[in-house]
């Protein structure tokens, strides 16, 4: 008798960095988050998404019922993914400019954002960029978001021991074990609002 394995399926989630800086802090979270759904978590499929083509929002350029070509691109990997995941810089208590870029480009009608499961990761100062994360969650409300409840991820950057080298990379270990169970809940969460077949 040959027996059947269940496997379990693969989620495709979708990454995106507020910040457009290369040595961005929160850019070496996403980094880590695509090496670990590749070294230690079965079941993500994850991709970068690379928001600094966009341009800004501007309804004008929306032609015969069309986006600009970057916009397209961009929304079609919304539309393909099954979760988001969000590093979210905190400037001035709020997410950034490019970041809500993307997420007014990826709402307009229809907006590709809805009904998929989301996670917010970010690094900072004092408060680790925790405000950016409730202004975020705050949109996504009403773009049809679900975000994950716990755990939560802010990461104080100047808190004892070193967190980044100077290339931007996580290098604390602690906080890669807590990156794991925010994508392990990312994942949780995903296939728990997908139809059941």
């Amino acid at each position: 008798m040959e027996a059947v394995v269940a496997s379990k399926p693969v989620i495709k989630v979708a990454a995106i960095c507020g910040s457009l800086r290369k040595a961005s802090y929160n850019r070496g979270l996403i980094r880590t988050a695509l090496e670990l759904t590749k070294e230690s978590i079965a079941g993500i499929q994850m991709e970068y998404i690379d928001i600094s083509p966009l341009p800004m929002l501007d309804t004008d350029l929306e032609v015969d019922g069309k986006f600009p070509p970057a916009v397209e691109a961009f929304r079609q990997k919304i539309l393909e993914s099954d979760s988001i995941l969000f590093a979210s810089p905190e400037y001035n208590y709020s997410l950034t400019a490019p970041l809500k870029n993307a997420l007014d480009w990826a709402s307009r009608p229809p907006n590709v954002w809805a009904d998929k499961a989301a996670a917010i990761v970010s690094a900072g100062g004092v408060f680790g960029g925790a405000r950016s994360h409730y202004h975020l969650r705050q949109v996504g409300v009403f773009l049809d978001l679900h975000f994950i409840n716990k755990p939560e991820f802010y990461l104080n950057v100047f808190q004892p021991p070193a967190k980044f080298d100077s290339d931007g990379n996580l290098i604390d270990e602690d906080s890669k074990e807590r990156m794991k169970q925010v994508l392990l809940s990312l994942q949780a969460f995903t296939l728990r609002l997908q139809p059941k077949n």
